[in-house]
């Protein structure tokens, strides 16, 4: 798969009347419930939630139930964010209930395309990456969990742009 298929998907999926997006970690407790909150953010902020489905989901399934890490909450919650997602285990089914699946990171992304039952469903699984257009080293959204504070709101900082450019790509064309 090229990132010209990436590209065709973002395109194709610019016409749905319902955009579903699934963004997905390691255990679901830090980045991919932090991205589900901010894009939902967003979609509001725009007057646009009625035509989003945002989920997040984990490769692992040990944290299932368990809220969002409460230090990815605090610092959330000062920009504006509360996370209430309940984590839960990514599974076979959430290919076809969702038209693109986010991955945080490459091993992320690898476990996902490894999982995915057909070649449509795999081209539905992008990096967050490929929306950051802030300066940054990172080709990848790192894992806060064993970061102090810097970390979180590293990760927190690359989320607000990615999802943002993320949503104006889905967007462009549609009275945005």
């Amino acid at each position: 798969m090229t990132q010209h298929d990436n590209i065709d998907i973002i395109d194709r999926l610019r016409s749905k009347k319902r955009l579903r997006v699934l963004f997905v970690c390691l255990g679901n407790i830090c980045r991919s419930p932090a991205a589900d909150g901010i894009m939902n953010d967003i979609a509001a902020r725009h007057g646009d939630s009625n035509r989003w489905v945002i989920d997040s989901a984990g490769t692992y399934g040990g944290h299932a139930g368990d809220m969002p890490d409460r230090r990815m909450r605090i610092h959330a919650r000062r920009r504006g964010y509360e996370l209430t997602h309940r984590s839960r285990q990514i599974t076979e089914l959430d290919f076809g209930r969702f038209d693109l699946i986010v991955a945080m990171d490459s091993s992320n992304e690898r476990n996902l395309k490894s999982m995915a039952p057909t070649m449509e469903d795999e081209r539905k699984v992008i990096p967050m990456s490929r929306f950051f257009s802030i300066a940054t080293r990172y080709d990848y959204v790192p894992d806060p969990y064993y970061e102090g504070a810097d970390g979180f709101e590293l990760v927190l900082d690359l989320l607000e742009d990615a999802c943002e450019n993320l949503y104006q790509r889905l967007t462009a064309g549609n009275g945005e």
